[in-house]
């Protein structure tokens, strides 16, 4: 597991959730909270962050783009975040994290994800 997680870190610039993911921050979360809750979470999330910059929302369609700065060097990289009902009526989100230079982010990408999921995950228990 070690070994396909260095590798992943060593050749890619993206990260994205997915259900079958080795590494824990890359699952997307399911909430029982309604839709409108975490999307205003995501939304203010996104205005407190002074290095993010809102470039698209639309909650018909339940899609967020932000461009995100990194801090040494200034890079801009893409932040998209999806928020849909799953079949179960339950708030589904998912991200994708992708960087514009370079052919790796030493794996840049998938930690903006899991601090993504971690303070989302805090602000929305709090919020309850």
């Amino acid at each position: 597991m070690f070994t396909k997680r260095l590798e992943l870190i060593l050749t890619t610039n993206k990260a994205e959730t997915d259900p079958l993911s080795d590494d824990p921050r890359l699952i997307g979360r399911t909430y029982t909270i309604p839709f409108d809750r975490v999307w205003t979470a995501c939304l203010d999330m996104i205005d407190r962050n002074r290095r993010w910059t809102l470039i698209y929302a639309n909650d018909l369609d339940g899609y967020i783009v932000v461009q995100c700065q990194t801090l040494v060097f200034k890079f801009i990289d893409d932040f998209e975040i999806t928020i849909l009902l799953d079949e179960n009526a339950l708030t589904r989100i998912d991200v994708r994290s992708h960087s514009r230079k370079g052919r790796t982010d030493l794996g840049a990408n998938a930690r903006r994800i899991g601090r993504f999921f971690k303070k989302l995950d805090r602000i929305l228990s709090t919020n309850n």
